[in-house]
């Protein structure tokens, strides 16, 4: 009996040197990654696809992003709020609202500010195969390059309700989309009360977050009044597409936060 569980305790000491001995060699070659192995499509940390949550900035950037699918009451007040506070704003907007409001398109885009897209009918997207991901995307792309010159024309997408899988990132990313979540919800959504999302705000903003307000809650143009001159102060207010990395970057597959690849000593 002692001969067995001796042969046993020598056993597992064998595999437990074994199993450290994979995870240094997996350390060791994670940490030996070159930039020229990232491209656009394949810009992400492991297997798992993560949309962009926020970018690893030291520059006090941020971004505001509105999305929009029903209900328009609201947006002119809005884009009146962001022409005298002089900030550009990205606006997420499903096809079904641009068809029904093309006149505040035209405000939007003429005001300085992008419009990106929130699929067609805002579905739930998880619950949607690759062709009908396809549809959606395609349609309000089509509407939006009515617009906007697609040859210029940074081509973004967030998934409605912010719920994706691979298969919607790899859809997405096949049609030359970058997937954008965000890393400061307001819960305007919600209705939870000014303060709260105030005081919210206040306590987790920094720089290279992407805020989430929603342009037909309630009492949405107080509150954007409110957080746009407090942030003024310490931050500045860009479009998504001067916030995040358009290459040389990785996403993290744990957290989504896109940092910047350093470059090599020979600038690679």
């Amino acid at each position: 009996m002692q001969n067995i569980l001796n042969i046993n305790f020598q056993l597992f000491k064998r595999r437990l040197a074994y199993f450290f001995i994979i995870i240094i060699i997996l350390i060791f070659s994670s940490n030996n990654i070159t930039a020229a192995e990232f491209n656009y499509l394949n810009d992400y940390s492991s297997r798992r696809l993560l949309p962009i949550y926020n970018v690893l900035r030291n520059d006090q950037k941020i971004a505001l992003t509105v999305d929009g699918a029903w209900g328009s009451k609201k947006t002119e007040a809005l884009l009146d709020l962001f022409e005298e506070e002089n900030i550009p704003v990205s606006f997420f907007f499903a096809g079904i609202w641009l068809e029904n409001n093309p006149q505040l398109v035209e405000r939007i885009l003429k005001s300085g500010h992008k419009i990106y897209n929130h699929s067609y009918s805002h579905p739930h997207f998880n619950s949607l195969n690759s062709e009908e991901i396809k549809a959606e995307l395609l349609k309000t792309e089509a509407i939006i390059n009515n617009y906007q010159s697609p040859e210029t024309s940074l081509k973004l997408f967030r998934p409605p309700y912010g719920e994706y899988n691979n298969l919607v990132i790899k859809t997405a990313r096949e049609l030359n989309y970058q997937v954008i979540q965000w890393s400061l919800d307001s819960h305007d959504w919600m209705n939870p009360g000014q303060e709260y999302i105030l005081n919210r705000i206040r306590k987790n903003i920094k720089a290279g977050d992407i805020l989430l307000f929603h342009n037909n809650s309630k009492n949405i143009v107080e509150i954007l009044q409110k957080v746009i001159t407090e942030l003024k102060n310490n931050y500045q207010f860009v479009k998504i597409e001067d916030l995040i990395y358009k290459n040389n970057y990785q996403i993290n597959s744990l957290t989504g936060l896109q940092s910047k690849i350093e470059d090599d000593a020979n600038g690679n």
